[in-house]
């Protein structure tokens, strides 16, 4: 049987891109798991779109064993949308590598991330990465880290993760500075931090154990949603899954527990024997929820079915990811779908697109909002188009969040300028070194979700860093913003912005649009409307022919009558006929 005290539980957290998947890869080699220069790069980040953007999106545990110590290292996630994963992997671990860039220092999600690991009762190591890089500046970057959690220059780490320099000084220094497992009860009692659905073996559940020891075949239950199983394979997460007889208190491990729905095993669910009917209840977290809304539909409507079907089977691998049928008048059967960020919807996306070989059209995010009736009756509204089925709305409220923003001193003046511009309020000013600015706003998640980052990356030219939590809902001063074609309102374009900004924005996508639809023969106007206030029109002009190519000659009035005659007919056509806005330029449109 292991020892217990020779187990450390440990988790890396730290901002994107500054080594982390890396570091995991020196610890796997210095362990003897893989050889180096044997293997990929970033050998636990196994998805190309993980590869490609340098990200982890999803978080994935590995054992390690060093002499007579066993590590169980759990990758996270960096970005703020997979923030979830990182509080998943933060509970199944005892301890957390704080590891900052040398070359960059610390980031927003460095501080939302220390925050939460202190919060948890980590041990937390600082560690700066990269010192074999010519730009690594390490005094500057020991002062923020003591300024973060008050760590002294000799308690901080020098390594590279590329090179592997100072890797097995901080191998060797973990047993002394991380805690071993504490066992909460002898009763059987594991969390669960993770699952995926697998085709053959049905929900794997990826499992810490804080009490007992769990042996295969045993009947298992779930606390919260009564859902019993019997553990047909359990076992340790090697490169492979490796399967074991028992699983003991301290250990992470997994289980295989039948399920043929991902909703079945709750993230953050207490697992314990069948029988017991005084479960010990462990601190699970909240189940994520989506911020940000958009619509989905196939590029060609035949394949309504497959998107369907695709939706069925990426849910079972991502059960943050939420998905209702909806209808179009433009796009004719699709579905509304939420996200718990920018990022998410973006990943969600190119893995449907590349995965399930389709092609989409996707609208522009939105975020849900809070309508309040005459009555005082509340709903939430996740899609703008259904607001007009109320005639007696009292308001609308918008949800805000708490910004985290990290940058130097000298892009402060332009993005103080952006902040205001995105209807954000100023809570707190801090500088964190002579260099280094840390800014707290309230700002609408609407705006958040609307250009903010794209804006702010160009203008501090890459520098700033951000951090969000969501926080309720608040009163806002809203307009439902809606697009007209020939006179038809168009329900995907419609979207609930704040009143300063809607004429702006209603005459940008009316001249995007009008530039974007192919003349017809008879004349089309595109109108931007609050309410049954027009606030913006564009005309696309109608194809004429010249019907006055044939005159040779004669009285005016013969031109004029061809003329009129055709303009008769344009109008007539015009009330008839119905505008067919191609595919194409709907998803140029959908780019803004």
């Amino acid at each position: 049987m292991l020892n217990n005290k020779n187990i450390r539980n440990i988790s890396i957290i730290a901002h994107v891109d500054h080594g982390k998947s890396t570091l995991a890869d020196r610890f796997m080699e210095f362990s003897g798991l893989i050889k180096p220069g044997d293997h990929e790069d970033q050998i636990l980040d196994n998805m190309d779109l993980e590869r490609e953007r340098g990200i982890t999106i999803k978080s994935r545990p590995i054992r390690l064993q060093f002499d007579d110590l066993t590590i169980n290292l759990i990758d996270t996630p960096g970005h703020v949308d997979f923030s979830y994963e990182v509080s998943r992997a933060l509970i199944a671990c005892d301890g957390a590598i704080l590891l900052v860039d040398g070359t960059q220092g610390v980031q927003a999600q460095t501080f939302a991330h220390s925050y939460a690991a202190i919060d948890s009762g980590l041990d937390l190591i600082p560690v700066i990465n990269k010192i074999d890089s010519v730009d690594v500046d390490v005094k500057n970057v020991s002062n923020q880290i003591h300024n973060l959690i008050g760590s002294t220059d000799d308690e901080i780490f020098k390594i590279s993760s590329k090179t592997g320099e100072g890797v097995k000084e901080l191998i060797k220094a973990l047993p002394s500075l991380i805690n071993p497992p504490k066992e909460e009860t002898e009763k059987v009692n594991a969390l669960i931090f993770d699952s995926y659905f697998d085709s053959y073996r049905g929900v794997v559940a990826s499992i810490r154990v804080f009490g007992g020891k769990i042996e295969k075949n045993t009947k298992l239950k779930l606390v919260n949603s009564n859902f019993t199983f019997d553990a047909s394979e359990i076992g340790y997460f090697d490169l492979e899954l490796a399967e074991s007889k028992e699983l003991n208190f301290g250990e992470v491990g997994y289980v295989v527990t039948g399920a043929k729905d991902l909703s079945q095993i709750r993230v953050g669910d207490t697992l314990v024997l069948g029988e017991d009917e005084e479960p010990v209840i462990l601190s699970g977290y909240k189940e994520p929820q989506p911020t940000v809304f958009s619509s989905i539909y196939p590029s060609d409507s035949d394949d309504y079915t497959k998107l369907r079907d695709s939706l069925d089977k990426y849910v079972l691998n991502d059960a943050s990811f939420f998905y209702e049928p909806e209808t179009s008048s433009a796009f004719g059967f699709g579905f509304r779908c939420g996200f718990l960020g920018l990022l998410h919807l973006e990943i969600v996306i190119e893995r449907l697109e590349r995965e399930f070989d389709l092609s989409l059209i996707v609208t522009p995010p939105s975020v849900e909002f809070k309508l309040i009736r005459n009555n005082d009756e509340e709903l939430i509204i996740r899609n703008p188009s259904i607001i007009d089925k109320f005639t007696d709305i009292k308001a609308i409220k918008e949800r805000v969040c708490e910004l985290d923003l990290l940058f130097p001193k000298e892009y402060l003046g332009p993005i103080i300028k952006l902040l205001n511009e995105k209807r954000a309020t100023q809570i707190d000013l801090v500088y964190l070194s002579s260099s280094m600015v840390k800014l707290k706003y309230q700002i609408p998640l609407l705006e958040l979700v609307s250009g903010f980052y794209d804006s702010l990356k160009s203008i501090s030219q890459g520098f700033a860093s951000l951090d969000y939590k969501i926080l309720d809902f608040e009163n806002g001063d809203l307009v439902k913003l809606d697009i007209l074609v020939n006179g038809v309102v168009v329900d995907s374009f419609s979207s609930i912005l704040s009143k300063e900004n809607s004429e702006y924005i209603g005459r940008n996508r009316v001249k995007k649009l009008s530039k974007l639809i192919p003349r017809q023969q008879f004349d089309i106007p595109i109108q931007a409307a609050i309410g049954s206030r027009i606030i913006a029109r564009e005309t696309i002009k109608a194809l004429r022919k010249d019907v006055t190519a044939k005159l040779y000659g004669g009285d005016v009035t013969r031109k004029r009558k061809l003329l009129e005659k055709q303009k008769e007919g344009k109008k007539k056509m015009r009330n008839i006929g119905q505008v067919e806005v191609p595919k194409e330029a709907f998803k140029e449109f959908l780019k803004e």
